[in-house]
């Protein structure tokens, strides 16, 4: 099916928040011969398309996997190249990104990034902190297991410590200390590249977001490629384990 078969329509349902599984950047550049680091650099503009659609669209919160913990493991030179081009593209990006009122924050490990990069992320953080019209979440050295368990830690620290009950945790406090604290779990997860899977990435926050995935490489990622994953979701009755009869009476009270 085409992506103008499934654009939304005006005034269709779009997602609060988006995550995005951006995959495929090194099959593009060995197809063409090149280097795996071109790949990832020929995905810089797609990041920002979704970042122009997200706003133009109204959509409030945009979650993007960049480096998972288990990519430490690639070649050396390809993590060395990629971590240089995340500080070049926080260096570059980040005027515009707040001078169009979005914020950014890193999410994952960042203890095990480089010192620069540590550095460059705060700074970023801290200039857009204040802006409110677009969420931009970037998964640096991130896992959705690291996530629970480092949840976990902090929750079983505050039981021992005397300032939390056990008894007291609950689904909306444990979510408080993951890493997507403050905002709603994803309604739409975008994986490009082919592969059918998650990954490791939020597997909390993606219980009941709504699954979209194509062959297309992630530097072939185009307006219309969004606008279809839209539409499919637009297109799509989330039930939240109720019953379509139930979820419409909820809707019309």
């Amino acid at each position: 099916m085409g992506a103008t078969d499934t654009q939304a329509p005006a005034g269709a349902a779009l997602p609060r928040h988006v995550a995005i599984i951006m995959d495929g950047n090194g099959r593009w550049a060995e197809q063409r011969g090149l280097a795996r680091h071109a790949g990832h650099k020929q995905g810089i503009p797609i990041v920002r398309m979704c970042i122009e659609e997200c706003v133009r669209r109204g959509i409030g919160a945009l979650t993007l996997f960049a480096f998972s913990s288990e990519n430490w493991r690639r070649p050396e030179a390809e993590v060395s190249q990629l971590m240089t081009l995340f500080v070049e593209s926080i260096e570059r990006e980040v005027p515009e990104l707040h001078a169009n009122g979005v914020r950014l924050r890193v999410i994952g490990d960042r203890h095990t990034l480089g010192v620069r990069l540590q550095a460059r992320v705060a700074e970023a953080e801290h200039e857009t902190r204040a802006n409110t019209r677009l969420a931009l979440q970037v998964a640096l050295s991130y896992g959705g297991r690291w996530d629970i368990l480092q949840a976990t830690r902090s929750l079983a620290q505050a039981v021992a410590s005397g300032s939390l009950r056990a008894a007291d945790i609950d689904e909306s406090r444990f979510g408080a200390a993951l890493e997507l604290a403050g905002l709603p779990d994803p309604d739409l997860f975008i994986r490009t590249g082919g592969e059918r899977r998650i990954s490791n990435f939020l597997l909390w926050n993606l219980a009941y977001t709504e699954l979209w995935f194509t062959d297309v490489l992630w530097p072939d990622f185009g307006v219309d490629a969004f606008a279809e994953a839209l539409g499919c979701f637009a297109s799509r009755e989330r039930r939240f384990g109720l019953t379509g009869a139930q979820r419409g009476a909820a809707a019309s009270a």
